[in-house]
Parts: structure tokens; C-alpha cells; sequence
């Protein structure tokens, strides 16, 4: 047998302050942002992203601030996850109700906004989707750098590295050029080489990680901020995690993870979840794990559920849209009601009765499919309505796609005779529609 090698995690950096003053300096990041998350979560009712006109004047009027500096502050408030909005209508974030006396909450912000450093500081016009793309994939390998240079990095020396690693990932994808280079389109602001255009997204990209206070500039040269310094060690350390994981599932697919997870108890499941998330981006994971929970296998979606609260806060905008895919709601429910702090034995208050009921049977498919038969029969323990008759009234109208496969099992399952024949009968009122 081999033993799995692993990297130890990287140190934090030498100098690194306490996180108590990381937070105070993250908090003067968004400083702007908390006043205005606090003024649209007070009932503003501000509207949609981006502000209207109205909204940006009330605000500006209430906040003595300028239209310019409120609309970079509601940007900042949404991406830091300070307030969700539901409509028309603010609610605030989990992290505005802990700003003042969490600081991991605080920082857990800044690395969001941090991450959306892209989002925050605008692409330059009349360039190609594809070569910001390339530019924002490239800019970890810019932020080791500056890391590593543990002072001022002049501007070519962080162009080269940019141009290397661009040419990387052409090279990564087969991407030959052939012929002579393609000529900027009309209006576009590069007018020569690659090179030029490499600058042009450099000065974008730096510019945009000066904006969420990761680095600052100087004449030709940038410098990481203490807090900058922190969040790339930070990026280090779940590349290490990565790698550390205990089970070997970082390479495989969403399934087969999840499956490979499946006999896990809840906290190793949850440090191969990390593992395979911190070797991915967000958003790639976090659509991949959806995709996994609309397939038909009912474990993979509970599990892909579980994972999905281990993402956290990126993945709420995400999940707050499938709400409307019945065979995901009641999950979906779930993992906001958690996310917005409920209590996990609370959260099954915000589902109906009829979501309740689809969620048991959903449950139970993935414990016939996977499980064993005692598990099954202990499952009817935990169905809200009370009493096996009225579990399969309303299992009957429910009309989950499992509905008989679930009642067959169970009644092959429990050592009562007169239970499992009414729970036949059931499966075969379903099987007919009769009732």
C-alpha cells in the first residue's frame, strides 16, 4: 500500500496582522458599503441592480454621499453578500447583521468582494470576452508575485508574467495561431501587438485589485496590501487543502464524488467537499453540483445539497433561483432557511405540507435505492404527517415520480402484515390512478 503525500500548508506571511486588525482594515474597505446596505435594509426599498435614479438620489440625500459613491457602495454591498434582494425589496446578509462583532464574518466579506475583483472595476470597451477571460485567469499567478516579492513589483516585470501565462493557456487549449495577427476591430483601444493589449488589461486588472484595497499603485510599480497579502495566502492554503484530500476525490467528477462521499460520516464528507471545491472556481463547482442534483438519483441530490452549503455564501444567488424547479424547491428551501441562520432542526418550518411530503418521499428513494431496509422503516418516523393514512393520502396526491418505486420498497420492507398491505394498496391506487 502507498502512502498518499500531501504539501504541508503554507505559513501566513511574515508580518501578516492579527485578523482583528485585518478586519478593521477590511471594514474601512467597506465602510460605504455597510451605510448603504443598512439604509437599503432600514425599508429604502432601493429597487433592482443597478440603483435607479430615484433610488441613487434618496440615498445620496440621506447618506451625504454622491450618486457616484453610492453606486460603487450598493456594488460593493451585494457582491460582500451585506444584503440580498429578494424583488424589489433589501433584506440584509447574514454578514451586515454580524459586521460589528464578527470578524471572520468581515473578512469572509472582503475575500468575496476580493474574488469579484473583475466585476467591481469594468473590462476596458472593444475588447474580446475571451482575452479578459485570460487576463482574469492569469492574474493569481500576477498576485503570487507580488506575494513573493514581499514589497513594490515594477509594471514590465508583472506584464512578462502576464504574457507568459496567457501564452500558457493558449498553449493549455491548442490554441495555434495561424497567419499573421488578427487586426484590433474598428473602435477597439488596442492598436497593435499582443503586447499592447496585455498592458491594457494589466493596468485594468490592477486598477480593479487597488478598488477592493488588495494592492495599492505607485509610479510603474504595485505593492500588495497587508490584507491583499492575506487573502493570496489564504488562496494558498485551499490549493494545499486540495491536495490534502484524505479520500482521493479531487479529480473526479461531481457524481462520482459525491458518491465517493457517501459513506462518509458529516465532517469528513465535509473536508472532501472542501477539497474538491477549493480545486475548482466557484461558479464551475457550483453548477456542476446543480447539475448533479436534477439528475434522478435522489441520494446524489441530497448530497449535492450538502455541498453546496459547504460553497456558502457564492452559492446563494444560485440557489435562490431554482426555488422554482419543484423536483429542487424543497432543498432549496432548506439550504436558504440555514444560509439566512435558522436552526437545522427549525428549518423544515418553511416548507408547506405538500413540500415536506415530496422532500420524505425523495428521501426515501434515495434510502431504497441505497440503503438498508431497516433505515426505510425507520424513515416513517420522520414523515409530518403523524400517521401511516395520512402519509399515503398525501403521498398519493403529492405526485412525486418515485411515488410507487418508494411505496413497493417500504411494504417489502416492514415486519407489520396490515401496514405493508395498506402501503401495496397505496402503491397500486398510484400505479392505476385510482384511489
Amino acid at each position: 500500500m502507498t502512502t498518499r503525500r500531501t504539501r504541508p500548508a503554507p505559513r501566513p506571511p511574515e508580518g501578516t496582522p492579527p485578523p482583528a486588525e485585518l478586519a478593521r482594515q477590511a471594514r474601512a474597505v467597506l465602510a460605504h458599503a455597510v451605510r448603504i446596505a443598512h439604509w437599503a435594509a432600514d425599508g429604502a426599498s432601493p429597487g433592482a441592480a443597478p440603483l435607479a435614479t430615484q433610488a441613487l438620489e434618496r440615498a445620496a440625500a440621506a447618506l451625504e454621499l454622491s450618486p457616484a459613491q453610492i453606486q460603487t457602495g450598493w456594488d460593493r454591498a451585494r457582491l460582500a453578500g451585506l444584503i440580498e434582494l429578494h424583488g424589489d425589496t433589501a433584506r440584509p446578509g447574514w454578514r451586515l447583521r454580524a459586521w460589528d462583532r464578527d470578524d471572520s464574518a468581515v473578512l469572509r466579506g472582503w475575500v468575496a468582494l476580493f474574488d469579484a475583483w473583475s466585476l467591481v472595476h469594468a473590462a476596458p470597451e472593444g475588447i474580446e470576452a475571451t482575452a479578459v477571460a485570460e487576463a482574469v485567469e492569469a492574474v493569481p499567478q500576477v498576485l503570487s508575485l507580488l506575494q513573493l516579492s514581499a514589497g513594490p513589483v515594477t509594471v514590465p516585470a508583472l506584464l512578462d508574467l502576464l504574457g507568459q501565462r496567457v501564452a500558457e493557456l493558449h498553449e493549455e487549449r491548442c490554441e495555434v495561431p495561424y497567419g499573421p495577427p488578427q487586426q484590433p476591430a474598428p473602435g477597439s483601444p488596442v492598436t497593435g501587438q499582443p503586447e499592447d493589449l496585455n498592458a491594457l488589461l494589466l493596468d485594468w486588472a490592477l486598477e480593479g485589485l487597488a478598488a477592493v484595497g488588495a494592492l495599492t499603485l505607485g509610479a510603474g510599480q504595485a505593492t500588495l496590501t497587508p490584507l491583499g497579502n492575506w487573502a493570496v495566502w489564504v488562496k494558498l492554503e485551499q490549493i494545499c487543502v486540495a491536495a490534502q484530500s484524505p479520500a482521493g476525490n479531487i479529480e473526479q467528477s461531481a457524481a462520482d464524488m459525491l458518491l465517493g462521499c457517501a459513506r462518509l460520516t458529516p465532517g469528513p464528507a465535509r473536508v472532501e467537499y472542501r477539497a474538491w471545491l477549493a480545486a475548482r472556481t466557484v461558479g464551475s463547482a457550483v453548477t456542476e453540483l446543480l447539475a448533479v442534483a436534477r439528475g434522478e438519483d435522489a441520494l446524489l441530490r441530497g448530497l449535492a445539497f450538502e455541498a453546496l452549503r459547504v460553497v456558502g455564501a457564492p452559492a446563494e444567488p444560485v440557489v435562490r433561483t431554482v426555488v422554482s424547479e419543484p423536483p429542487l424547491r424543497p432543498y432549496a428551501l432548506l439550504w436558504l432557511a440555514e444560509y439566512e441562520g435558522a436552526d437545522p432542526d427549525d428549518a423544515q418550518d418553511v416548507l408547506s405540507r405538500e413540500e415536506a411530503t415530496w422532500l420524505w418521499i425523495d428521501t426515501a428513494a434515495a434510502v431504497a435505492d441505497h440503503g438498508e431496509t431497516g433505515l426505510l422503516v425507520r424513515h416513517l418516523d420522520s414523515a409530518v404527517q403523524g400517521t401511516v393514512p395520512a402519509l399515503l393520502d398525501e403521498v398519493r396526491a403529492v405526485g412525486h415520480p418515485r411515488t410507487v418505486q418508494v411505496l413497493v420498497a417500504l411494504a417489502a420492507a416492514h415486519p407489520d402484515p396490515a401496514l405493508a398491505k395498506a402501503v401495496r394498496r397505496a402503491a397500486f391506487q398510484v400505479h392505476t390512478g385510482g384511489s
